[in-house]
């Protein structure tokens, strides 16, 4: 059994594994998984927000290399 962190971060990499590769790579998120991921996962989060382009505005955050995919390394 891990710390709480070990935990947390194996959660965290399932969470994202159990959404990505449904479009293409299976290690990367495609803006529609981000999407799906955020809407099933972080609901609360994307119901709090006041902005409609607020997938959009997370996508352009966390895509640093510009591939329209996000992974580990963005």
């Amino acid at each position: 059994m891990g710390s709480e962190l070990e935990t947390a971060m194996e959660t965290l990499i399932n969470v994202f594994h159990t959404h990505s590769g449904k479009e293409g790579d299976k290690y990367k998120l495609s803006k529609k998984e981000l999407k799906e991921l955020l809407q099933t996962e972080l609901s609360g989060f994307l119901d709090a927000q006041k902005d409609a382009d607020a997938v959009d505005k997370v996508m352009k955050e966390l895509d640093e290399n510009g591939d329209g995919e996000v992974d580990f390394q963005d």
